[in-house]
């Protein structure tokens, strides 16, 4: 692969699932750039994260190490990012890189900031818990046209899929019906009693009166797919009028995925099931053979090294991912027999995921009711409805230790005090249990 200074345009959508992407078998035609992207270059399979949700996993691509190690296992906590935590923008600013960040997480954390020599908040129209597409390529495209000739690193971070899901017109594609017709089962009703209801109440008085169908509201986060899918081909078409695709990789991945109304989690991104946790990984570029798909696990620690690889800079020691340079040439992934990955925003899990099975291990008691240990056989349940850790005890302790025991490796190696999922407190969360002790209605 030629990696002899190419750009690097690094696209992250949140809230972006897999499974609602053309080029991942959704039936829906919700993602036509982006499949067009993934036809061009390589598509992995199997890309998890290894942390969530947004600032667990975006420390985690930044610096190249599990959310363990770099100390954000949480979103919007007061924990710092470990002293001597690798940042990819320093990294190749250092090198010679024009560095742009296209975000709003700097406003959050102070590490978000640093590497980037432009770094753009488009906060002139405010979209509730984010911005439009179009409102970031507003100030992105113009900064891609000047640029354009020099060595660049630009980042660019979508928020449409992002609750609340209020699509415009024009991207309302995929529901026929009426999603409060009185016959239809009522997917919604256990929202009724849930904190989420508050959360939501604004974003639902905006939606049909009465609605019952969950699946209405599942429709519209397709018709926000669609709507960021528009903001990426917007994008790459301002790419290929630069000149500059032909020597620019191009790296789609989202954050995390989303949860809708399975497992009693309503239209937001906790829980550890692969809804939430399987991403998007899509690269094109110089050297990446067209229509490549690879099966083998990857997750958002292998980012950063590869994309130093490709940029010719060597990769630090500290990094605990693995270049996929390789792979994007044609060779095989690196061997990995399972991954982790964990929370600490609303719950506190870890979970630890094969080819075939799933299990997910609570630190403390869940608030939605689920049990402690959870087990889950992927190829009969792809939808991960049936626990059958009770009824598979031998599997469930198998996997049980396996993951304790690579915790245990991991606190070690980090000289920790402890798994800092069983030590550290829940950030969002806590605003659930303020409700509930407050008797909020």
């Amino acid at each position: 692969m030629n990696t002899s200074r190419p750009n690097i345009l690094f696209i992250v959508v949140d809230c972006l699932r897999a499974d609602h992407l053309g080029c991942y078998g959704y039936p829906r035609p919700t993602s036509p750039n982006i499949d067009a992207l993934a036809a061009q270059g390589a598509v992995f399979e199997n890309f998890f994260a290894a942390g969530v949700p947004t600032q667990p996993s975006f420390t985690t691509m930044y610096t190249g190490q599990r959310p363990l190690t770099h100390g954000i296992v949480s979103h919007k906590s007061d924990d710092l990012l470990a002293p001597g935590s690798p940042w990819l923008p320093s990294l190749l600013r250092k090198s010679g890189y024009t560095t742009a960040s296209f975000c709003c997480l700097a406003r959050y954390q102070q590490w978000f900031v640093h590497g980037f020599e432009f770094l753009v908040d488009s906060t002139t129209r405010y979209h509730d818990f984010g911005y439009t597409c179009e409102t970031i390529n507003n100030r992105a495209i113009p900064w891609l046209r000047a640029h354009a000739d020099e060595p660049f690193f630009m980042v660019l971070h979508y928020w449409d899929p992002h609750t609340p899901y209020l699509p415009p017109e024009k991207h309302r594609l995929f529901y026929e019906g009426d999603p409060a017709d009185p016959s239809l089962p009522d997917t919604l009703a256990p929202l009724k009693d849930q904190y989420f209801r508050i959360m939501w109440s604004k974003w639902f008085e905006k939606l049909p009166a009465g609605m019952r169908d969950a699946e209405y509201v599942v429709s519209l986060y397709d018709g926000e797919v669609h709507h960021a899918d528009g903001g990426v081909g917007a994008l790459l078409h301002a790419l290929d009028e630069s000149g500059h695709a032909d020597d620019t990789i191009v790296m789609l991945v989202s954050d995390h995925g989303e949860l809708f109304y399975r497992h009693d989690i309503f239209f937001d991104h906790h829980g550890l099931y692969d809804g939430n946790i399987h991403c998007p990984l899509i690269v094109r570029g110089p050297g990446v053979a067209a229509g490549q798909r690879t099966a083998g696990f990857a997750q958002h620690p292998d980012l950063a090294p590869t994309i130093l690889d490709a940029a010719g800079e060597p990769i630090p020691e500290a990094m605990e991912g693995a270049s996929l340079l390789p792979a994007l040439g044609g060779q095989e992934m690196p061997s990995r027999e399972f991954i982790t990955t964990s929370e600490c925003t609303w719950q506190k899990k870890w979970a630890i995921r094969t080819n075939s099975e799933k299990l997910i291990l609570s630190r403390q008691p869940d608030f939605h009711g689920m049990p402690r240990v959870e087990l889950y056989d992927l190829k009969a349940d792809p939808h991960e409805l049936d626990n059958i850790a009770a009824s598979q005890p031998e599997r469930t302790r198998s996997l049980e230790s396996r993951l304790e025991a690579w915790i245990s490796d991991e606190v070690r190696r980090n000289r920790l005090p402890g798994d800092p999922i069983m030590l550290g407190d829940i950030t969002l969360g806590r605003a659930w249990a303020d409700w509930i002790a407050q008797g909020r209605p």
